[in-house]
């Protein structure tokens, strides 16, 4: 498979850039080059200038900040086919966060300048990143919400009923091998012990069953409700 092919296939798996002209989809694998990152790589560190904009093909990786105590927020969690290091890039500023690899990843690197070139010459480009780039917005605003407004046991029913997957006929949140309880306290901007007891909690009121390689969802209803708490 070529390079523009793959890309191609790419970029149809991903939200609002399907469509693109094959004019744009050319000039994106023409320049885009590919990079294999091992668990725990880092793809690029906060402050870096933003040379790239990156989209993820295979894995997971996570954006952080890091508080003057060394204590992570999670920004983002993100799984394939995802974009990443857009912001920084049509903003002109350097990265607002470190991504680093959860588990081995494939990512596309496509330098800044072409697809700062792509935005005037092509409008529907430029859509595709308007549309992009205000779903990110509505994210980071969720983000602030949850952090502000929610308990712990909410935020923690809502990402589980966001990643859960129907598998013979049981709703669950498969358990990989990054997601230990200090991982899943950065994404929750919690720490361990309160995460720890957050689970149990929601056990205890027989939403939910965790078990060794999965979170099981027994009343998805119940943790909608939670969520809204």
């Amino acid at each position: 498979m070529n390079n523009f092919t793959h890309i191609r296939n790419i970029l149809g798996r991903l939200r609002h850039f399907a469509e693109l002209p094959e004019e744009i989809q050319q000039t994106i694998a023409a320049s885009a080059s590919h990079h294999h990152f091992e668990a725990g790589q880092v793809i690029y560190v906060e402050g870096e200038p933003a040379d790239f904009v990156y989209i993820l093909e295979s894995g997971w990786v996570k954006a952080t900040r890091m508080t003057r105590e060394g204590r992570e927020q999670a920004m983002m969690f993100l799984r394939p086919v995802e974009v990443f290091g857009d912001i920084a890039v049509f903003t002109g500023t350097t990265y607002p966060g470190t991504v680093s690899a959860l588990e081995d990843v494939d990512v596309w690197a496509i330098p800044a300048q072409t697809v700062l070139d792509l935005i005037p010459r092509h409008p529907e480009f430029a859509t595709a990143v308007i549309r992009h780039l205000g779903e990110r917005v509505l994210h980071y605003i969720r983000l602030v919400e949850d952090l502000s407004l929610r308990s712990v046991e909410s935020r923690l029913a809502n990402t589980l009923l966001r990643y859960a997957e129907l598998r013979d006929g049981q709703l669950i949140v498969p358990r990989r091998d990054w997601t230990t309880f200090d991982e899943m306290a950065v994404r929750l901007g919690t720490v361990r012990d309160v995460l720890s007891r957050a689970l149990k909690t929601l056990e205890a009121e027989n939403l939910l069953r965790v078990e060794k390689q999965a979170i099981v969802l027994l009343d998805a209803k119940g943790l909608e409700e939670r969520g809204r708490v």
